[in-house]
């Protein structure tokens, strides 16, 4: 199951505008804010007593007080056991406490918590505080975090646990506002999360999981990423947490959106806040509002196009979605399209598998500091791409064979905004003596070697395609008939501007091979 990690922006405080207000009340009986120090408490506050519809908010400690009883009980009996939550049980060090929570909720971002717990229980053993993380090396990271993506995470989770190492004298900030002011990559949301559930401050959290429940408690159908919405949303969280038990609140909120309160197709019926949720209030009374004589059920004072909370006018109510009409999904931008051309460039041996040659991506940027097969990017007018890719297996392999590269197929991978499609060839060295050793950021590596590489898992599925044809099972996979060339009807543009680059034979590496 996704545990999805909005990117939640910071708020600013709106105006007042009396010409917009209608009918909109301000609350008065406002339940007080349990929100860390400092200016996002200042904030928070200060929206949540700006003029919001009461249909919106909690008006009273009553409803607060019920929501909390009856989701902390549901979550005592419900909770999923999970390596994370048994570590910070059992760890008695504070500092130790906090790197567990750290290190899950960054691993959880944009990842299924599935797939992170294999991830999470390797991390921990390899390296259980922070001291041995900082230790480590970024190689060593990006080993470990391959194949789990946002390759980021991992390097800013270790300059993290060095800066706590080298700079606060090994303890992790205790506080929502200090950890975000002081920890690398760590953000609003992470911040609270370490500060409620390791140290027990009493502070909101605001991921994916616990906006869409907060959204759907209140009726919040408005697009959550605008600032207006983003603000009240956060108000609600820190309004709402549990004083006594702030983690594990925190935890029950996420649990619930992530188990009960799902994206699609939601478990109403085992919902423990159930009755105090206005989206399910709204699907009763839509399928009571045939009936005659039926009950008035509250609603938002503004009307729909008036209210900045609401389901914008643009989008009328889906009765077929029921609850999930909230929240609103936000419209995303398709990622880009990008091309490249990659080459697994092999030095057969007189015994076992061929060495395949990998090069080191840069230090930053997409993917950086992991390792790939020789690559470069194709540009739509396919121009110049024939010298540039001759150009780029010489600088790592040194002498070229007078034999083309072998087109195997195609590979496609999507990563958060790019959507790159990789021509894959492969090119032997038969009888030729690769450079020894490998020039500074690249090297050679048995096929088992490349398993354990610190690789992406764009280049793992390359390496399938070249792996599969080496061992003559391409011609009778589905895979192979999709997306090798002999299996297309007609090639695409791209892919026949491409072939046609590797028309000549490649020339051994003479001083006049790539001059131009």
């Amino acid at each position: 199951m996704k545990k999805l990690r909005a990117s939640v922006r910071s708020h600013r405080k709106q105006p007042a505008n009396p010409k917009k207000r209608g009918k909109c009340a301000r609350s008065s009986s406002q339940a007080k804010l349990s929100a860390p120090d400092g200016q996002a408490k200042q904030k928070d506050e200060e929206f949540l007593q700006t003029s919001v519809c009461p249909y919106h908010l909690f008006r009273d400690m009553t409803d607060v007080m019920t929501f909390r009883r009856n989701l902390l009980s549901w979550y005592d009996q419900e909770k999923r056991d999970l390596p994370w939550r048994r570590w910070v049980e059992e760890e008695a060090n504070v500092d130790r406490r906090a790197y567990a929570v750290w290190v899950s909720e960054v691993m959880l971002q944009q990842t299924q918590v599935a797939t992170v717990i294999d991830y999470y229980t390797r991390w921990m053993q390899k390296w259980p505080t922070l001291q041995d993380l900082a230790s480590a090396s970024l190689e060593e990271v990006n080993q470990l975090w391959s194949g789990l993506g946002y390759y980021s995470r991992g390097r800013r989770l270790q300059e993290g646990a060095r800066k706590v190492v080298e700079e606060l004298g090994g303890h992790v900030p205790r506080t929502a506002e200090t950890l975000q002011q002081l920890l690398p990559g760590v953000g609003r949301y992470t911040a609270g999360a370490i500060a409620s559930i390791a140290f027990g401050q009493v502070t909101g959290v605001l991921d994916g999981n616990v906006l869409r429940v907060l959204c759907r408690v209140r009726a919040i159908g408005a697009d959550p990423s605008s600032s207006v919405v983003s603000g009240h949303l956060w108000s609600l969280a820190h309004q709402l947490v549990d004083p006594a038990r702030p983690g594990d609140f925190n935890q029950a909120a996420m649990e619930l959106g992530a188990t009960v309160c799902t994206p699609q197709h939601p478990l109403c019926s085992q919902c423990p806040v159930q009755s105090l949720c206005q989206a399910y209030q709204r699907v009763e009374r839509e399928k009571l509002s045939a009936l005659p004589g039926s009950p008035d059920v509250e609603e938002c004072a503004l009307k729909t196009s008036q209210c900045q909370l609401c389901l914008p006018s643009t989008k009328p109510w889906d009765p077929s979605l029921g609850v999930a009409n909230f929240p609103r999904k936000a419209s995303r931008r398709p990622p880009r399209e990008e091309h490249s051309a990659t080459c697994v460039v092999e030095q057969p041996r007189t015994s076992g598998s061929p060495l395949i040659l990998l090069v080191q991506r840069p230090d930053s940027g997409l993917l950086a500091g992991l390792w790939e097969f020789p690559s470069v990017t194709l540009e739509p007018s396919g121009q110049h791409q024939y010298k540039a890719l001759l150009r780029e297996l010489q600088s790592w392999s040194g002498p070229l064979p007078t034999t083309r590269p072998q087109h195997l197929g195609e590979v496609i991978h999507v990563f958060s905004h790019i959507k790159l499609t990789y021509q894959v060839y492969s090119l032997s060295l038969e009888g030729q003596t690769p450079a020894t050793p490998a020039p500074p950021g690249a090297r050679w590596l048995t096929w088992e070697e490349f398993h354990n590489a610190a690789v992406s898992t764009a280049m793992k599925k390359v390496f399938r395609m070249y792996e599969d044809h080496r061992r003559g099972t391409c011609r009778g996979s589905k895979r192979s008939r999709v997306s090798t060339p002999s299996s297309r009807k007609k090639p695409s543009r791209g892919q026949q501007v491409l072939d046609s680059f590797f028309q000549p034979n490649i020339p051994t590496d003479t001083p006049n091979s790539t001059a131009q």
